[in-house]
C-alpha cells in the first residue's frame, strides 16, 4: 500500500505502520523532516485532507504533498499530550490550548472554501433517535432545534476537536489533525471539550462549570450558547453510539449534566 508513495515522494520509513478504521498510516522522513504518510480508506478522510491543505499549516499540521488517496503530513514528535495534561491537574491549561488552536482554525481566510458539509446535515441522526427514544434524547434534539432556528454566522469547522486530535508540534505549538470538514456555527467546535468520551474526567462533579468559564473567556462565547451546543452534541454522540450497536451511557451522562446546568 505504501510502496508507490514512498517512491514517488522519496520517503524514508521511520516507524511501524498504523491501521485505523479509516486510514493506513506510516511514519516517514521527507527531506529529513518527520512526516506521516496517510492513505485513506474512506472518502471522508480524503475530504479532510483537502481541508488540511486549505488551512495551510495555520492551526493545523502542514500538508507536504497530496495526491489521490494519499497525503503527506507534518508529524509531531513530542511526547506531550493534552489528554495527559488534563488527567494530571492541567485540565484548564489543556482547555486553553485547545481553544487557541480552534481560534486559529476559525480565523478568516481569503482562499476559496473547500467542499464542506453543513452542520445541520451532521445532526440528521439525532431527530429520529429522539422520536424513537424520547426522554433525554428529546431534550438534546430540542437544544439542537433552538440552535439551528437562530443560527449564528458560520465558520469552517474541524468537526472532531478533542484532546487526541490536537498535538504538540514543538515551536509551532499545538496543532490539529483529522478534521471532518464541517461548516456551521463556531460554538460547535468547542462542544467535545466537554463530551470527549475517552477522557474519564468529563463527568467529574463541577468539571463542566469550570471548563465553561475557561471556554467563555478564551473563545469568547456566551456560556449558555456553549451549554446548548454541549447538550445537542452529547445527544448526537449518544445517537451515534446506539446506531453503532454500542452503549450510550457516557454521552447521555454528559447530556444530563449539561441539561441540569442549563436549568440552573
Amino acid at each position: 500500500m505504501f510502496a508507490s508513495w514512498i517512491k514517488k515522494w522519496s520517503l524514508v520509513p521511520d516507524g511501524e505502520a498504523i491501521t485505523t478504521r479509516s486510514s493506513q498510516l506510516l511514519p516517514v522522513r521527507w527531506r529529513g523532516l518527520p512526516a506521516m504518510l496517510k492513505v485513506a480508506r474512506e472518502a471522508e478522510e480524503k475530504f479532510g485532507g483537502r481541508l488540511m491543505q486549505w488551512w495551510d499549516g495555520h492551526g493545523a499540521a502542514r500538508v507536504y504533498a497530496e495526491e489521490g488517496d494519499a497525503i503527506l503530513l507534518e508529524r509531531a514528535e513530542s511526547r506531550r499530550s493534552l489528554f495527559h495534561m488534563a488527567m494530571t491537574g492541567g485540565d484548564d491549561a489543556a482547555t486553553r490550548a485547545i481553544c487557541r488552536t480552534i481560534a486559529a482554525l476559525h480565523a478568516p481566510r481569503s482562499t476559496p472554501l473547500p467542499e464542506l458539509v453543513p452542520l445541520e446535515r451532521w445532526f440528521e441522526a439525532l431527530e429520529p433517535t429522539a422520536r424513537a427514544e424520547g426522554g433525554l434524547f428529546e431534550i438534546c434534539a430540542g437544544a439542537a432545534r433552538v440552535l439551528f432556528t437562530d443560527p449564528h454566522p458560520p465558520s469552517v469547522l474541524h468537526g472532531d476537536i478533542h484532546h487526541g486530535n490536537i498535538l504538540d508540534f514543538g515551536e509551532r505549538g499545538w496543532l490539529a489533525i483529522d478534521p471532518k470538514r464541517l461548516h456551521g456555527e463556531r460554538g460547535f467546535d468547542y462542544a467535545n471539550l466537554f463530551c470527549n468520551p475517552e477522557l474519564p474526567i468529563v463527568t467529574a462533579p463541577g468539571r463542566l462549570e469550570r471548563q465553561l468559564v475557561v471556554v467563555a473567556d478564551e473563545a469568547p462565547l456566551d456560556p449558555r450558547r456553549v451549554l446548548q451546543w454541549v447538550l445537542a452534541y452529547a445527544g448526537l454522540s449518544a445517537a451515534w453510539f446506539l446506531h453503532g450497536g454500542e452503549r450510550a451511557e457516557r454521552p447521555l451522562a454528559m447530556a444530563e449534566i449539561a441539561a441540569a446546568a442549563l436549568n440552573r
